[in-house]
């Protein structure tokens, strides 16, 4: 049944060799036969399949009735499938263009995610190495089944699969993986090192949205890329020739160059000359490119002194910031925050701190408390009015350099105390590394003259109760 299904020229054949012979059909045919009709309809000319919003395969052959009986039957047996067919079988459907809102699929997604404690590594890594296409790996980096796996033999057997693989990968399937690994924060090697070597062989023939996504995993997981020596200036090279044709997406690759703690002296000279800025401002997307030059700004004040070159006019600078952020919020059940904030209230008074505050350049802190030299926390009101952070509200025109010479004098009397509750989604998965835009703030922070405590959740996971929450706290202040 095997050789027939794969040696069926049409559509048509292999449906009828499926339906027409169950008694002759076991599990693992049924995967090889969406499969071989995935192929098929390739060939066909038309549409690819896939295309559309529908993501679906050709029209007519969803409405064939052998085809509505090939589903059933895989609907009504998936149950007895053993894993790799159940495996075998969603990736085959992947590939297939079939709509997750399709019965087949959601049936194949439920029972997989019924099984993912006994998915083994041969499971996952025999598909890859036998069925493996850029249609399948779109959609498979494209379901939420796989968005919501991160279980480790998964990331293991993709780490072995794709440096064997990702030369035959298009870019938009790569740029899909990246988005993987940077959504669940996977800081391993073997996956950033080759999305860098991609991004190094093809990076000429690659216009700069897709470059911004691949290059975004490497400041994302706060890593270097074993290339970086080669990787970087050929990342400034294009930026040159392409930085004016998507203004956004190259303030996007600038920012992950610079968590990186690289600066493109050359790129720079373009971003901020009058050229730049005058189109970026004209632009639909002006506020957003307004905040993140902001940022680069402040990062060339702090970070970057021997820069020379043109600086952005202080009249475009902004918070990157004004909140805080909304991953921050959406987690906030998850947070130790609010076991900080009540511990922190009882122990120095709600008058002696502030809670998000947001600090030029926009970085959003948990808790700003100020300290004198005895270690004794103040009340606000009596830290002078000057030595305080303008508020979130005020534009950010003072240079933070004067910033930095302000704090420093007051620092013979005061000390600005910055409480940081690191949760769990502030580091790469299974790390002790934080993401690289909370290392960089964590940076500029420390540069304009705060004192960073920093409260892992690591830690804060082993404080029971308000009394231990605030000797936790004693300590650490």
């Amino acid at each position: 049944m095997k050789r027939l299904i794969e040696r069926s020229r049409s559509v048509g054949e292999v449906l009828r060799w499926v339906t027409q012979n169950p008694g002759k059909v076991s599990a693992s045919h049924y995967p090889i036969a969406l499969h071989k009709l995935g192929q098929l309809l390739q060939q066909q000319p038309g549409p690819p399949v896939g295309a559309g919003d529908s993501r679906g395969p050709a029209g007519p052959v969803l409405e064939q009735p052998e085809f509505h009986v090939l589903c059933q039957a895989i609907v009504s047996g998936c149950a007895k499938f053993d894993n790799f067919s159940i495996v075998n079988c969603l990736y085959a459907a992947a590939a297939l263009g079939l709509p997750g809102e399709s019965p087949l699929v959601r049936v194949l997604e439920d029972e997989s995610r019924s099984r993912l404690g006994r998915f083994n590594q041969k499971d996952v890594s025999m598909v890859f190495s036998s069925e493996a296409n850029n249609k399948a790996l779109e959609a498979i980096f494209s379901s939420q089944l796989f968005y919501e796996n991160r279980q480790e033999r998964f990331i293991r057997s993709m780490a072995e699969w794709l440096p064997r693989k990702a030369e035959n990968l298009t870019p938009y399937t790569m740029a899909l993986i990246a988005k993987y690994v940077a959504r669940h924060r996977l800081r391993e090697p073997r996956l950033l090192d080759t999305i860098a070597n991609f991004l190094l062989k093809r990076g000429e023939q690659l216009d700069s949205k897709v470059i911004q996504k691949l290059v975004f995993p490497f400041s994302r997981m706060n890593y270097r890329p074993s290339n970086h020596g080669e990787l970087f200036p050929k990342l400034e090279a294009i930026l040159e020739q392409k930085a004016s044709s998507s203004p956004l997406a190259t303030v996007n690759i600038l920012m992950s160059m610079f968590q990186l703690s690289h600066f493109p002296q050359t790129v720079l000279h373009q971003v901020f000359s009058p050229g730049f800025i005058t189109n970026v401002m004209s632009s639909p997307y002006a506020l957003i490119v307004r905040r993140y030059l902001s940022l680069l700004d402040a990062a060339v004040e702090l970070e970057f002194r021997e820069y020379s070159g043109p600086r952005l006019d202080p009249r475009y600078r902004v918070l990157m910031f004004e909140h805080a952020l909304t991953a921050d919020e959406a987690n906030r059940k998850y947070s130790y925050k609010g076991l900080v904030a009540e511990a922190l209230r009882q122990l120095v008074g709600e008058e002696c701190y502030r809670q998000d505050e947001v600090l030029p350049p926009g970085y959003c802190t948990d808790f700003l408390l100020w300290i004198n030299r005895s270690g004794t926390v103040l009340p606000l009101s009596r830290v002078p009015a000057a030595s305080r952070a303008p508020p979130a509200t005020s534009p950010v025109t003072m240079s933070l350099r004067s910033s930095v010479l302000a704090l420093t004098s007051d620092l013979q009397d005061f000390a600005p105390v910055v409480l940081s509750v690191n949760d769990k989604w502030h580091y790469c998965q299974n790390s002790d590394i934080l993401v690289g835009s909370r290392a960089m703030r964590d940076r500029h922070l420390r540069l304009l003259g705060y004192c960073l405590v920093q409260l892992p959740y690591t830690e804060l996971e082993k404080v029971s109760g308000i009394e231990e929450a605030k000797h936790y706290l004693r300590q650490k202040l």
